[in-house]
């Protein structure tokens, strides 16, 4: 073999070696670059979260490099309604020193700031967080409070519209709302307001525990309400109280539309309100974020971008009621 070709194959062997190490680097780069500490958050609610929720929150931290028994431990905390297993929630949760805690519940995120105002808190879909005080404005939260809130300006005018729309004899609705609860003082004007221009009366009724239930039931069939909106609330959507809910709402014959989707699933006759998926994703994000160094105050609060509609077809066969097709067509689910 001749010098020129030996040189020659020494040059290609270099470049291809060079090569092979250009593409190696480049692959490497190109894959999401994991985090090495293991990382400690927290799920807390005062209600419940549906495993629908719980693994599209999994999903999405997967999808950022977070991975359950590698590298993040998530500690679940889910009183189920009861507001009196929150104090002890909480007080584990700050022993087991968590990074962040992200809750959709109002109280439970009160409590966090009372016991440690220093923790950063995500908020996975609250009602109102600017009424109850967990932050200064949307867009610049301040302290250590951010995250999703359902809070949207035409939210109540449309549910009531369309309440109309499958009901249109209706010129009375109940409001079925928590007493001493923060954002209910927001919710009965707002409705209140989108109900004048429909020419509906609307009236709140409040309760404080699930045991008030069948008497609220009792006492708005009493006043000839011819619908029920049911507050999304961590109580009222507890796994067994919305049950309980559909259940008398269907005893009663009254038509409900409520602030969750889980009433719709249990009985319950139609939601219209922010797809709580979509929510929860988000909140998944806001938690990357602080992770990696982000402060919550610098982080502003976000509105939702995706509504959904759902209508139980039952219901309404056994309320006597006929969906129009103009709903029907704008359902995203229909359950028959």
């Amino acid at each position: 073999m001749s010098h020129e070709a030996t040189s020659n194959n020494t040059v290609a062997k270099v470049v291809g070696f060079a090569l092979c190490t250009l593409l190696l680097v480049l692959s490497v780069s190109a894959e999401p670059q994991q985090p090495t500490k293991t990382h400690r958050i927290a799920l807390l609610s005062l209600g419940s979260i549906q495993k629908e929720g719980i693994e599209a929150f999994r999903e999405v931290l997967r999808s950022l490099g977070y991975v359950e028994g590698q590298n993040l431990i998530i500690e679940y905390r889910l009183a189920e309604g009861k507001p009196e297993r929150l104090a002890d929630f909480v007080s584990e949760l700050i022993r087991l020193k968590v990074e962040i805690i992200v809750s959709n519940s109002t109280e439970a995120i009160e409590m966090v700031r009372r016991a440690n105002p220093s923790m950063p808190v995500v908020m996975a879909s609250v009602s109102d967080p600017i009424g109850s005080g967990l932050v200064a404005s949307l867009a610049k939260p301040g302290g250590n409070i951010t995250g999703t809130t359902q809070v949207s300006t035409d939210l109540a005018g449309k549910r009531l519209e369309l309440l109309k729309e499958v009901v249109p004899s209706i010129t009375r609705v109940a409001l079925l709302v928590q007493r001493n609860h923060p954002p209910t003082q927001s919710l009965i004007p707002e409705m209140q307001k989108a109900a004048e221009e429909l020419k509906i009366t609307v009236q709140a009724f409040e309760i404080s525990t699930p045991d008030e239930f069948e008497g609220a039931f009792t006492a708005i069939k009493n006043t000839r309400a011819g619908a029920v909106f049911i507050q999304n609330n961590t109580i009222f959507n507890a796994n067994v109280n919305v049950r309980r809910f559909a259940e008398l709402a269907l005893k009663h014959r009254l038509p409900t539309t409520g602030g969750h989707p889980s009433f719709v699933i249990a009985g319950g006759l139609m939601f219209y309100g922010p797809d709580p998926l979509s929510m929860i994703r988000r909140s998944a994000y806001f938690v990357d974020k602080i992770i990696k160094g982000t402060r919550p105050a610098d982080l502003p609060v976000e509105q939702p971008m995706k509504f959904e509609l759902i209508i139980n077809l039952k219901t309404a066969k056994i309320l006597g009621l006929t969906i129009p097709q103009t709903v029907l067509y704008r359902a995203d689910k229909v359950i028959k």
